[in-house]
């Protein structure tokens, strides 16, 4: 069982334009489509769609249109009632596949209701299959208003305290990455992008780590060295490096056809996800992680691949020296 957590979830509005945007002009879209969203939602339909047990925990009325397409897509949830709706965000994707984002704040926490999050969170990771605990539990994406920065290294180490003894991914940018990089307890993965990497490193210009995995690796490296066991690391269409004790790889998919890149990180380590609970190694998980996330950069909105629908024998991969 795989366990997400998605603090700031939305529904997912995707509006594909035949020309690029326009500032201020009238458009007509070519096409339209709305998901559940939120960086753990995505994750837990990439793993429903293929076949691995996963739980969505989420902050939000079971009334909501979220978690009624949750429902009609057969994804588990639980649920923490906040007596108000989910955030809505917009994407604009242009023909080229460039993407244009506008995505709203989210409900705001009190202290009673984070704690109740907290434990809802806690309760289900350890105890999901008669009192077995679960083999991850992804704590991911943005904090809505209310929670801070700390929040998900905070969560981190109360798992820990509560004896949760499975793996702990963080799929997070700016200061809430930072602050669970820094914390006292490690995460098992992180999944930085290349420039929240260079958030987390103080590197002075991330384009340099998307164009060289080499780089990427070597900056990296340090995070290892502080206790993360792996750091998945995006590089868009250059694919993704994965770094950890054992050693770091670079992978890297055949050009395909983008129609959004708008989850296709998500994919990406529900692809790594997916491969771990097969009993992969690093390596191999690595390289079905750039097989969902092209997979997901090839389809509309943020619609999902299945691992069938997945061409890890279109993905190349490399051991780096760092």
């Amino acid at each position: 069982m795989i366990i997400t957590l998605t603090a700031n979830p939305s529904l997912d509005r995707t509006i594909e334009l035949g020309a690029p945007l326009a500032h201020g002009a009238v458009q007509r879209a070519t096409g339209a489509v709305q998901d559940p969203g939120g960086k753990g939602v995505n994750i837990s339909r990439a793993l429903h769609v293929s076949h691995v047990p996963t739980l969505a925990v989420i902050p939000g009325e079971a009334t909501d249109p979220v978690l009624t397409g949750l429902r009609e897509v057969g994804v588990e949830y639980a649920n923490l009632p906040t007596g108000e709706p989910i955030r809505s965000n917009i994407t604009v994707v242009d023909p080229d596949g460039t993407t244009t984002k506008l995505n709203a704040p989210g409900t705001h926490f009190t202290p009673e209701l984070r704690q109740a999050l907290d434990q809802l969170v806690v309760e289900r990771a350890c105890a999901v299959n008669d009192g077995q605990q679960a083999h991850w539990v992804v704590l991911a994406g943005s904090l809505p208003p209310g929670l801070d920065a700390s929040y998900y290294a905070e969560l981190v180490g109360k798992l820990r305290s509560a004896g949760f003894t499975g793996n702990i991914a963080v799929d997070t940018s700016e200061a809430p990455l930072i602050a669970t990089a820094r914390g006292e307890h490690k995460p098992t993965l992180i999944k930085p992008n290349s420039e929240e990497l260079a958030q987390l490193t103080g590197s002075d210009n991330w384009r340099e780590l998307e164009a060289s995995p080499e780089l990427t690796a070597r900056t990296a490296r340090h995070l290892v060295d502080q206790g993360i066991r792996y750091v998945l690391a995006t590089l868009g269409g250059e694919g993704a490096v994965l770094i950890s004790a054992e050693g770091a790889w670079w992978a890297k998919h055949e050009p395909v056809t983008v129609r959004s890149t708008v989850g296709a990180g998500d994919c990406s380590l529900a692809g790594f996800l997916i491969a771990h609970e097969l009993g992969a190694s690093p390596q191999d998980a690595l390289v079905q992680a750039v097989a969902h996330g092209s997979a997901a950069a090839s389809l509309p909105g943020t619609r999902v691949p299945a691992l069938e629908a997945t061409t890890p024998q279109k993905v190349t991969v490399q051991a780096l020296a760092v």
